[in-house]
């Protein structure tokens, strides 16, 4: 079994700063990131952080068309994306995405799996792009 750990959670919004700003207002978040772009999987994003909880990424699509929206992924820090990936398939995930750079991410190798009924979203690091000072 590879050692995961539970990174971060990912939310599939209709309107990314509105949605920010609600979960800052609601839920005493903080946007921690500017909005950056992944075009390798079409959404723009954002973190948000509270102290003592997870960490939230929201996306939404950059490109019109039916979409679902809700919980999107759990995601782990995966230091050796490769090996996880093999475990993970052994065990009856199926690899959605390889790893690639994820701009969201600062380029670091990202990879995405099915596992359980739910997407799950693999990070090999943990930088952030776009962070607010």
């Amino acid at each position: 079994m590879p050692d995961l750990r539970l990174d971060h959670i990912g939310i599939q919004v209709r309107d990314l700063l509105r949605t920010a700003e609600a979960f800052e207002r609601l839920f005493g978040y903080r946007r921690v990131t500017d909005p950056v772009v992944n075009t390798r999987h079409g959404v723009r994003g954002v973190f948000l952080e509270k102290p003592g909880s997870l960490p939230l990424k929201l996306i939404t699509p950059v490109t019109p068309g039916p979409h679902a929206y809700g919980l999107h992924h759990l995601a782990f820090m995966a230091p050796d994306l490769e090996s996880t990936l093999v475990e993970l398939g052994a065990a009856g995930a199926h690899t959605l995405s390889p790893p690639q750079p994820g701009e969201m991410f600062d380029d670091e190798l990202i990879a995405s799996v099915r596992a359980a009924g739910i997407n799950v979203e693999l990070v090999a690091g943990g930088r952030w792009r776009g962070r607010i000072s």
